[in-house]
């Protein structure tokens, strides 16, 4: 790909993966990397990424996510986790994190830490912590499909699928995290009819207003 206008244009959702076909190592490696690099609010990254590339474990989740062959026929699978509740802790370590990477010292954050402490109160007070951070996980998700439209490699983002099921069979009930969103990764087979339709959008005048 030259430029990001082409890949947008080439990728789509893909409905039918070549399940013989592999990412090779070093392209994971970049698009894991797209997933690390995503910036959220205040910085705080509220979310754990699984990989599956386990087939069987993928065939135990086709039944939970209304059948749909994506899941197992992919290459990659990208289960994007949420915490239920964003510990104190967290804001913690993402502190401890800045000072070995940037320097200086954790009481020099003192205040950086009290308002994001005061974010996380006020939002745990409403009940509304695990919506925040799943509207947080979208960005990675949408970072992740950008990365592998310029690297040629399908993904398609889903949302079908049964959230507590998921969490049963990835272990993830009593973690403290949750299924928000999926997106399997690969390669397109050659006999997905989608991969050749052409994109519908509303043209720009129709969605953009420039003021």
């Amino acid at each position: 790909m030259t430029d990001i206008v082409s890949a947008l244009n080439w990728r789509y959702a893909c409905k039918l993966f070549n399940s013989t076909r592999k990412i090779p190592a070093d392209v994971w490696q970049q698009l894991e990397q797209s997933l690390i690099l995503t910036p959220s609010s205040f910085g705080l990254q509220p979310w754990k990424f699984l990989v599956i590339e386990d087939k069987d474990l993928r065939e135990k989740l086709v039944p939970h996510a209304w059948n749909q062959r994506q899941i197992a026929d992919c290459s990659h699978l990208v289960v994007i986790t949420v915490p239920k509740v964003m510990s104190p802790g967290h804001i913690d370590a993402n502190v401890t994190r800045m000072v070995e990477v940037r320097g200086g010292t954790a009481d020099a954050l003192t205040g950086f830490h009290k308002m994001v402490s005061g974010f996380r109160d006020g939002m745990e007070t409403k009940g509304g912590l695990e919506q925040w951070a799943k509207l947080q996980s979208y960005i990675a998700l949408g970072q992740f499909m950008l990365a592998a439209a310029l690297l040629e490699v399908d993904t398609c983002p889903m949302e079908g699928f049964v959230p507590a099921k998921f969490d049963e069979v990835l272990g993830l009930t009593d973690s403290g995290y949750t299924t928000a969103v999926l997106c399997p990764a690969g390669y397109r087979h050659p006999d997905d009819r989608y991969a050749g339709l052409p994109k519908v959008r509303f043209e720009g005048k129709d969605v953009i207003e420039h003021r």
